[in-house]
């Protein structure tokens, strides 16, 4: 009875030993479970990277830009034409040179008008202005209402007629742009007033927002002239070349036997701008084009030519800004024949 009990209580609680006899001394086995932990290297290799500076010549940073000519409403032109007695031997030179810009000019919103380069003529002239469909014979006529003045004061006669003739202000356009072509065989005298050009072109470059341009037909240095008989120094155009000068403009031999190609590129040089040739060869992914600080995208970029077109022209008084990356070749020191 009690090894049945005894043997009900170990069943229950399942110990790591076992009664062999209950009625001989009891032996005890004891099982224990040996756990060896084994250690072993594998070499593994994992790839380690490392950061390291290189040079890389990301370019510099460019901007073209420019201010549009009023001249894409319009242009005003003025011929400033000494008429003393020495000029009569090139009045077919200066037809053929009106007739030339006559020609180059737009089809339509120009406005042309010749006035004596002595003042007191120019403040009383009331000549209406040639105007788109006029010709040669129209510009004849005009030419032949300049009588004999003996005055060569074109910087004065230019001001008295803008400023205190009144019937200028009938035809001029304060919003178009402004070209003044002097044409004299002697020095410039406006002395009193414009002690040098500067002083005139200070005036001058003021009017139609800076839009004012200028070119000079006039007697060249004996070293340049091409005159059969060298001028005399005191009738070269020294000062009527400096204002032109100022404002890059297009100076004429006044003894070349055809004005035309001066003239032509005189009128060209007022053109108001339709695209930008770029100072450098640009990333093309780097061109951004700014209008009055304003982002644009009315154009597209020409690689061939490196040059910016406008598909929608700037207008009037309008700052374009075109800003891009280009690679300075000097410090790569490879060459790119694309480059300007």
């Amino acid at each position: 009875m009690i090894l049945a009990f005894l043997l009900g209580i170990l069943s229950c609680t399942s110990p790591d030993y076992a009664v062999i006899n209950s009625k001989e001394p009891e032996t005890i086995v004891v099982t224990e479970t040996v756990t060896e932990t084994v250690t072993e290297t594998v070499e593994i290799e994992v790839p380690v990277y490392i950061e390291i500076e290189v040079p890389v010549n990301e370019g510099e940073i460019w901007i073209d830009s420019f201010t549009q000519h009023m001249s894409v409403d319009g242009i005003d032109i003025l011929w400033v034409v000494d008429r003393s007695g020495s000029m009569n031997r090139f009045n077919l030179e200066l037809l053929a040179g009106v007739q030339a810009m006559l020609s180059a000019l737009p089809m339509a919103d120009w406005r042309l008008v010749m006035i004596s380069a002595d003042p007191r003529d120019a403040i009383a002239s009331t000549e209406f202005p040639l105007v788109p469909g006029d010709d040669i014979l129209d510009a004849e006529d005009m030419l032949s209402t300049l009588h004999s003045a003996p005055y060569e004061e074109g910087f004065n006669a230019v001001y008295d007629y803008i400023i205190n003739n009144p019937y200028s202000s009938t035809w001029m356009r304060p919003d178009a742009g402004l070209l003044v072509v002097f044409v004299s065989d002697e020095e410039e005298q406006s002395d009193a007033v414009y002690p040098t050009p500067t002083d005139f072109i200070s005036w001058y470059s003021s009017l139609r927002m800076g839009s004012v341009f200028m070119a000079s037909v006039v007697n060249r240095d004996a070293t340049d002239s091409l005159c059969a008989f060298p001028p005399n120094p005191i009738d070269v155009g020294e000062r009527y070349m400096e204002a032109t000068g100022l404002l890059g403009g297009v100076v004429v031999d006044i003894c070349d036997i055809d004005w035309s190609p001066g003239v032509t590129d005189a009128t060209h040089s007022i053109d108001p701008y339709e695209d930008l040739t770029l100072t450098h060869k640009a990333e093309v992914d780097s061109i951004r084009v700014f209008i009055n600080g304003s982002l644009n995208h009315d154009w597209y970029y020409q690689e061939s030519d490196n040059t910016v077109y406008f598909t929608i022209i700037p207008s009037a008084g309008q700052l374009v800004e075109v800003g891009y990356r280009y690679i300075d070749t000097a410090d790569t020191g490879t060459s790119d024949s694309g480059g300007s």
